[in-house]
């Protein structure tokens, strides 16, 4: 699938020098890199020539089965899955009962949910994941549909290489976390056309991490932040990259009280904004590649009242590396913000970040989603 790791730059922490990188490839992105490495002109030509150089991040993920836990970047890179859970074989299609994936989902243990079948599971009715699950849908080509995956006052769920579509009712979203959840991944999902949105984030829910995912032919894509009476989602922490906007009308995401992350992103098309920053949200945009079709402006800023406050706010953006092509224009505020804008180098030590090139976007409209991966074999765990 063409995702495998390129060449990696790490900052060395005595002297802050900055080895060489190869262009067109991925490198590492470290604590004191406060500015985004853009390629020169030249860099980018030689990146022009070398697509087979330029890779997804998590290459080594696929080699064992569990090699998936603990290895996502972000804020989500703590979530272990069903990592020390035996193996749960989905051996239906059926919306309930033995051998589906809602009773998988709905058991205690730790469970690594592996498909021994291929094709759609239609969904009744909302599917509750609990605590410590892997939903691993590699080596086999499984489709949720009707409903989604609710994510409720759970911790350590990963969830890799599945599509979603046609989700009907009303608040009916293709994976809704909430409240309080914690430690999700969500890796190589292709997502569109949910009622409501196709991944929402909201009510204290937090450390997440979404990556190499699919998003098309949808309205309101992902909100992060519920409403502004919902103050305690300033505790709300969200990473997303190497994901494929496509077309998508908004929310790339739209963002209340968050902190959120987007780095290697590719959103063109949109039908009225690409990213929104609504009541005291930050975000760190960096390295994204922005196409815009018949709307121009990328960045939007909503205004709103939180209701612990007495003046009404809206959020910060800063952009650092981002490309903004065919006629985009950013729609950056220019006032002075630095004094409230947060840095991912708070929260994560590296993250693997590459020049925003075609080659780039190349590899995200070709290699996101939900892809035909085997399954990889099953390996004891080792204790640490």
């Amino acid at each position: 699938m063409g995702n495998g790791h390129g060449h990696r730059q790490h900052r060395n922490s005595a002297n802050g020098s900055v080895p060489q990188k190869p262009s067109g490839s991925g490198y590492r992105y470290g604590p004191s890199d406060h500015v985004a490495h853009v390629p020169s002109s030249n860099q980018t030509a030689q990146s022009k020539s070398s697509t087979n150089m330029l890779s997804l991040p998590y290459g080594h993920v696929d080699c064992s089965l569990r090699a998936l836990a603990g290895q996502a970047e972000g804020f989500g890179r703590f979530a272990v899955g069903g990592l020390h859970g035996p193996l749960y074989h989905v051996t239906t299609l059926a919306d309930d009962g033995p051998g589906s994936l809602r009773d998988a989902c709905r058991r205690k243990e730790p469970l690594w949910i592996v498909f021994e079948v291929s094709g759609t599971v239609p969904l009744s009715s909302y599917l509750n994941v609990s605590s410590y699950k892997t939903i691993d849908g590699r080596g086999q080509k499984i489709k949720l549909i009707g409903k989604g995956l609710r994510l409720k006052e759970c911790e350590h769920v990963i969830i890799c290489n599945l599509e979603f579509e046609g989700g009907r009712g009303h608040d009916v979203d293709g994976i809704q976390i909430k409240p309080n959840s914690k430690h999700i991944w969500i890796d190589r999902c292709s997502l569109r056309d949910y009622d409501d949105g196709l991944i929402d984030i909201t009510r204290g829910s937090t450390d997440i991490t979404i990556s190499r995912c699919h998003f098309s032919q949808h309205d309101k894509t992902m909100l992060i932040g519920a409403d502004p009476s919902n103050t305690g989602d300033r505790c709300m922490r969200v990473t997303i990259h190497h994901c494929f906007f496509d077309g998508t009308r908004q929310r790339h995401p739209r963002v209340r009280f968050a902190k959120v992350h987007l780095y290697n992103n590719y959103t063109r098309n949109w039908g009225i904004y690409a990213v929104c920053a609504s009541v005291e949200s930050q975000i760190y945009s960096q390295c994204n590649i922005y196409e815009a079709g018949q709307k121009k402006v990328a960045f939007k800023y909503l205004t709103e009242k939180a209701t612990d406050k007495e003046e009404a706010a809206s959020g910060i953006i800063r952009s650092e590396g981002d490309l903004f092509v065919t006629g985009t224009q950013s729609g950056l505020m220019t006032e002075d913000i630095k004094c409230n804008e947060f840095h991912p180098s708070e929260y994560y030590p590296t993250w693997t970040v590459a020049p925003p090139t075609d080659d780039l976007k190349h590899v995200l409209r070709h290699h996101t989603g939900s892809q035909r991966v085997p399954r990889p074999a099953d390996a004891p765990v080792v204790a640490q």
